[in-house]
C-alpha cells in the first residue's frame, strides 16, 4: 500500500463481509479466507481518530500561512494503530472519490490519500524518496534532496492529496543529525502541502520525537490519540467485552453459540492484556482451528491451545516465586 496503485486497490476493494441471514453457506475455503482477513472492528480509537481527522481536514482546508494541525496515533505494539490508520484512510478515500469522481475519459482517479512508511534508519533523502515512490515520481541518483522535495510538493499538490498518513514514525530520532534533518523535512512538508498529516508509531511520547525544540514544535501542532489496551471496565461501560461481542457476531462458524466468548471476558483480557491486535488474532486463529478440526465452535479449552504473539505470551506467563 506504499504505492498509489496498491493503496487504490486496498481502498476500493470491498472489505471482508460477515455472513448475513438467508445467505447460502460458504465453502470451507471461503470461510478460512474470511477469518484470515476478517472484518475491522470499530474500536473507540478508530471512532476518535475518524472524528478528529474529519475535523482537522475542515479546519486546515483554508489555512495558508502556517502548517496545518496534525494528529499522532500512539500506543504499544499490537494495540491497533495501523488498523485505525488504514481504516480512516480508506473511509476518507471513498468519501472523496464519491464526491469527486474522475472525469469521463480520464485515465487517472483522484488521489486524496497518501500512505508512507518511515524506512528503518531513515534520512531526509530516503524518506522523501518514499513520498516520491508512492506517486511514481521519477527520481535519479543525481537528484538532490531539495530537487526531490520540490517534485513531491508539486506533484502531491497537483494530484489533490488531502490526507497524508505516515506510519512507523517512532523510527525517527531527532537527537541524531540525520534524524533531525528528517524531522525538519516533515515540518517543511506540512507547511508546503495543502494536506492534513497523521502520524502513527509505538509509544511516541516516550521517544525523542517529543523532546527538544523540534519535539516542542511537533507537540504544539499535533493532537495525540492514544490507541492503548482496552480496559475491562470504564465507568459503567465494558469496552473490552463490547469488542469481544462484536468479534463474535462476525464469526462464520456453524456450531458456535452466541454469548460464549463474552462470558470469558476476564480470561481473554488477562491473556491479551487488553490489546485489540492480540485479541483478534487469538479468536481468528481459534476460528480457523475450529473449521479445520470440524468442531465449528470456540470454547475456552480451545482458546487455551492457541499460542499468542510473543508480547502477549510474555505478559500472560505466570510469574514464578524465587526461593
Amino acid at each position: 500500500m506504499t504505492t498509489w496503485q496498491g493503496w487504490h486497490r486496498f481502498a476500493t476493494t470491498d472489505p471482508p463481509a460477515p455472513p448475513r441471514p438467508g445467505d447460502p453457506p460458504r465453502s470451507t475455503e471461503e470461510r478460512l479466507a474470511y477469518h484470515s482477513s476478517f472484518v475491522t472492528i470499530r474500536t473507540p480509537a478508530i471512532s476518535q481518530l475518524a472524528t478528529q481527522v474529519r475535523t482537522l481536514m475542515i479546519l486546515g482546508r483554508h489555512q495558508q500561512t502556517t502548517a496545518r494541525p496534525s494528529l499522532i496515533v500512539t500506543g504499544p505494539a499490537a494495540a491497533g494503530k495501523t488498523t485505525a490508520l488504514l481504516h480512516v484512510g480508506r473511509a476518507c478515500h471513498l468519501a472523496h472519490t464519491r464526491k469527486n469522481p474522475a472525469p469521463p475519459g480520464s485515465a487517472h482517479a483522484t488521489t486524496p490519500v497518501a500512505y508512507v512508511l518511515v524506512p528503518p534508519g531513515a534520512t531526509a533523502k530516503t524518506l522523501i524518496t518514499e513520498f516520491a515512490r508512492y506517486l511514481s515520481i521519477p527520481v535519479t541518483a543525481r537528484m538532490t534532496q531539495t530537487q526531490i522535495t520540490d517534485a513531491v510538493c508539486h506533484t502531491y499538490t497537483a494530484a489533490g492529496v488531502q490526507l497524508v498518513l505516515i506510519d512507523e514514525i517512532h523510527r525517527l530520532n531527532p537527537r541524531t543529525t540525520t534524524g533531525a534533518q528528517t524531522a525538519d523535512l516533515l515540518k517543511d512538508l506540512t507547511e508546503r502541502l495543502p494536506a492534513t498529516f497523521v502520524y502513527a508509531g509505538i509509544n511516541v511520547t516516550d521517544t525523542p520525537l517529543f523532546s527538544g525544540t523540534r519535539g516542542a514544535q511537533l507537540a504544539g501542532r499535533a493532537t495525540l490519540i492514544t490507541c492503548g489496551p482496552l480496559p475491562a471496565r470504564h465507568g459503567t461501560r465494558h469496552p473490552f467485552r463490547d469488542v469481544i461481542t462484536a468479534i463474535e457476531n462476525n464469526l462464520d462458524l456453524t456450531n458456535h453459540k452466541p454469548g460464549t466468548l463474552p462470558r470469558h471476558t476476564a480470561y481473554l483480557h488477562q491473556r491479551t492484556a487488553g490489546r485489540i491486535g492480540s485479541l483478534t488474532r487469538l479468536i481468528r486463529q481459534a476460528a480457523i482451528t475450529a473449521i479445520h478440526d470440524g468442531t465449528e465452535r470456540i470454547t475456552k479449552a480451545a482458546l487455551d491451545t492457541i499460542r499468542l504473539d510473543h508480547l502477549a505470551e510474555t505478559h500472560h506467563r505466570p510469574r514464578t516465586r524465587s526461593r
